[in-house]
């Protein structure tokens, strides 16, 4: 009897001792749990970047001759993955894109044409984003004696270049400059009209270049002069005159009137004026030019 107590108990003994055995080889073939080490932070998911998408910006060639949107725009991609297409025209014909819902923002500067657009419904609320002035060139002998006779006074340059029939290129295509143009010709009671006077119908950036070509005087805005100036064998002969300032101003076109991408716009708009936006526009030019091409104005 106490024979088979002492067999059942080392049976008992063997059994325990074949089951722990057997755990402990199943423990050993499982991968440990990996351990992050002490004091580092548990790594988060990287966050997908926006889908990219894009828009349709028309502007005034000034923006984009004067290397101000080359400057902005990869910026502005690298940081929300929206890429701006550019149709850069005169400010009448960007303001006539958004007329016809081939644009999804303006940016533009003949400020009483915009106003005009936003209440006539083709355009949700314009904002002030810059300025700088225009400015007259002109030849480096400067045969109507402007930057003597008229070197802060526009009307009085206007009335000096027509008595003296020197030749003038104006834009002709009815953007912000052309517009500012012909209110110095309205004020100087004169109607431009002659040999000596080309509407050229183009750019700013042609523009000039035709000037230096022809000898003649034209009306630019300053920041694409400076950017073109050492190719250009033209002096700035008349400037600084209120009458010469030069605001320009971003808008939506309705998206209520218009299938434009709504999100894209507003999140240029809002970068544009936001205070990333507003410091980089007051940085271009500084290096190069010693002084930005254009001022920063958002409210």
């Amino acid at each position: 009897m106490r024979k088979n107590k002492r067999f059942q108990k080392g049976l008992f003994t063997a059994l325990m001792t074949l089951i722990f055995a057997m755990s402990l080889a199943a423990c050993s073939n499982e991968k440990p749990a990996e351990q992050q080490p002490a004091g580092e932070p548990q790594q988060q998911e990287a966050e997908k970047p926006a889908e990219e998408t894009s828009m349709i910006l028309a502007t005034t060639t000034s923006t984009e001759d004067s290397g101000l949107l080359d400057f902005l725009l990869p910026k502005f991609k690298e940081k929300t993955n929206i890429t701006v297409n550019v149709v850069a025209k005169g400010t009448g014909a960007a303001l006539e894109l958004g007329k016809n819902g081939d644009a999804d923002v303006l940016l533009v500067h003949a400020k009483v044409q915009e106003e005009e657009f936003v209440k006539g419904g083709f355009g949700v609320e314009r904002f002030d984003v810059m300025y700088n002035d225009f400015i007259i060139v002109g030849p480096k002998d400067d045969p109507a004696g402007l930057k003597t006779s008229a070197p802060n006074d526009p009307i009085v340059a206007f009335k000096l270049i027509a008595d003296t029939k020197s030749t003038f290129i104006s834009r002709g295509d009815d953007s912000g400059t052309h517009t500012k143009e012909k209110a110095y010709w309205k004020d100087a009671s004169i109607t431009p009209e002659g040999d000596w006077y080309v509407s050229a119908g183009t750019g700013m950036g042609a523009v000039l270049q035709m000037a230096a070509e022809k000898g003649g005087y034209t009306l630019t805005d300053r920041a694409t002069y400076l950017s073109m100036k050492d190719k250009l064998n033209l002096q700035i002969v008349t400037e600084k005159n209120d009458k010469m300032y030069n605001q320009y101003g971003i808008i939506m076109v309705n998206p209520d009137k218009y299938p434009i991408k709504k999100a894209e716009a507003g999140e240029f708009i809002n970068w544009i004026l936001s205070e990333e936006g507003q410091n980089l526009i007051a940085e271009y030019g500084v290096e190069e030019f010693k002084e930005p091409l254009f001022v920063p104005n958002a409210k």
